[in-house]
């Protein structure tokens, strides 16, 4: 019942945070953070710095060990930063995929990818370090957090994919943080941006990773930890070399979840 209580606390903390982050934001006229849509609609990008705060807070507020809340205090701002650098430096940057953006550094130019890359990237392995007492799981645990991070990016294209997938598979501080800013996003109004989607997915890796860590039980039987977070970062290391895969899929996803979003009456533009 406590750790019920704790969980139940920490979600409110994460949405809270969210909640009033965005709100403050809203009142911003900073045209750096907005964004016209395919449809000709003015959307903001302030969705993504309120739900990556949320997410941290909600960690941070989290039961649990002091060293794995700390990791994803650690890594959510991080990969959120490096999100934030992408989605006001590279905005108008037409290069796609890890290999165009590692060519344009071998040429001596640091994109926003690349900041992403190696920034989220370095900020899951301190935080896998963090939470994993051995150092091969603490990189493996980084792969996954950063891996992660980058699956809910790849899922962000439209409204309501990446908070969807956040709220399907994350822990009490996230989902709370989604959850309370997916009217936003799904009535387009806000939308997460690089930002927002790298901060969730490292919240949601940190979670993951963590669930990994531990016997699954009556689902599996009791395979050991390291089997779970091998099999998940493999998973999310194909997903992100099949990036365009994943990103057409979650564009029909989002056609159906836009069609709900109208069916349960919440207001878009």
């Amino acid at each position: 019942m406590g750790e019920n209580v704790s969980r139940a606390v920490a979600g409110l903390v994460g949405a809270g945070v969210a909640a009033g982050v965005y709100a403050v934001l809203s009142r911003r006229a900073d045209a750096s953070w907005r964004r016209t849509d395919h449809a000709g609609r003015t959307v903001t990008l302030y969705a993504g710095p309120a739900a990556a705060l949320g997410a941290a807070a909600g960690i941070a507020a989290a039961p649990g060990p002091a060293r794995d809340r700390a990791a994803g205090v650690l890594a959510v701002p991080a990969a959120a930063g490096c999100g934030a650098y992408d989605d006001l430096v590279g905005a108008d940057d037409p290069r796609r995929g890890f290999r165009a953006h590692l060519g344009a550094l071998r040429g001596g130019e640091v994109t926003g990818g690349a900041v992403k890359l190696f920034g989220i990237g370095a900020a899951g392995a301190l935080a896998g370090l963090l939470i994993e007492e051995r150092v091969v799981d603490g990189v493996l645990t980084g792969v996954v957090i950063a891996g992660t991070a980058q699956l809910v990016n790849l899922v962000d294209v439209g409204p309501g994919v990446a908070v969807g997938s956040v709220l399907l598979l994350g822990a009490a501080g996230p989902m709370a943080a989604a959850a309370v800013l997916a009217p936003a996003d799904l009535g387009k109004r806000a939308m997460l941006g690089d930002t927002g989607a790298h901060g969730l997915g490292a919240a949601l890796g940190v979670a993951l990773a963590r669930r990994c860590g531990r016997p699954c039980g009556r689902f599996v039987g009791r395979s050991s930890g390291r089997t779970g977070r091998v099999a998940l970062a493999a998973g999310l290391v194909a997903s992100a070399s099949n990036g365009e895969r994943i990103s057409s899929v979650a564009r029909r996803a989002s056609g159906v979840l836009r069609r709900a979003a109208g069916v349960a009456g919440v207001p878009g533009r």
